[in-house]
């Protein structure tokens, strides 16, 4: 079955560009694991017991703070283009790395705050407005993604896929949905940030690449909503037809 089977052949071009965009989320953790080498084994092992334990509560806290400074930081600081994003989150993740653990640590809820600024951006650029409650809900969802060390095309699928209701929920409830799978994205992270002698290196490229990731997933979340809307047909075929047009590509 080809993408012209699912969906119009008018909305091919636009299914092909957000193909190509999810073909390059997951290109980008390539770049981290090619620096790491061998060391890229189990990540989340090198990981302190005692982080790992606390590991999703730091994050949810740092959804928290994400969700409190972007917001906030919306009526006094316009939204950046992406390569500025990714410079700015680069240099951050490279003085945490420096550091080891303890300061990768204490950058997490600032990564996290650009990050999501950065996909708040990305909504605006699709005509939404980040602020309007139901949106800014669908910024947390594409932190359910399965994040740029995970070869899991299935994971990224799935999130685009998922039927969540999100009129009636609350931020909390949606964080607290993201917050599980976030944890072990940003876990691995935290982890090549302190790989020994990498540090620094480390932590700007893995910067560098969840950045490029979450900008380019939430280009296309963002992207299937408005073809849907403007198109006329469900979200569900569109997302079917995605994934028929991931596979048609080499």
């Amino acid at each position: 079955m080809t993408t012209t089977d699912l969906v119009p052949r008018a909305y091919d071009a636009q299914l092909t560009a957000l193909a190509r965009r999810h073909e390059r989320a997951g290109g980008v953790g390539l770049q981290v694991l090619n620096i790491l080498g061998s060391q890229a084994e189990n990540l989340l092992e090198r990981l302190p017991d005692r982080v790992k334990d606390r590991l999703e509560s730091a994050t949810t806290r740092a959804l928290e703070i994400a969700m409190r400074a972007a917001s906030s930081s919306r009526r006094s600081v316009p939204d950046q283009q992406g390569w500025l994003n990714t410079a700015l989150t680069t240099a951050m993740g490279a003085a945490g790395g420096a550091g080891g653990l303890p300061t990768a640590m204490a950058e997490l809820p600032v990564t996290t705050t650009v990050l999501l600024r950065a996909i708040q951006g990305i909504a605006a650029e699709h005509g939404y407005d980040a602020s309007d409650p139901e949106i800014a809900k669908e910024c947390l969802l594409v932190f359910g993604s399965a994040g740029p060390l995970e070869a899991d095309d299935g994971a990224d699928m799935a999130f685009l896929s998922a039927r969540v209701t999100l009129t009636g929920a609350t931020v909390h409830g949606i964080i607290g949905r993201v917050a599980p799978r976030l944890a072990t994205v940003l876990g691995q992270k935290l982890a090549a940030q302190t790989v020994p002698i990498l540090g620094a290196a480390a932590g700007a490229a893995t910067n560098y690449a969840y950045t490029s990731y979450y900008q380019e997933m939430a280009q296309v979340h963002f992207g299937l909503k408005r073809l849907a809307e403007d198109s006329g047909q469900s979200r569900d075929a569109l997302v079917t037809a995605l994934r028929a047009k991931i596979a048609e590509r080499p």
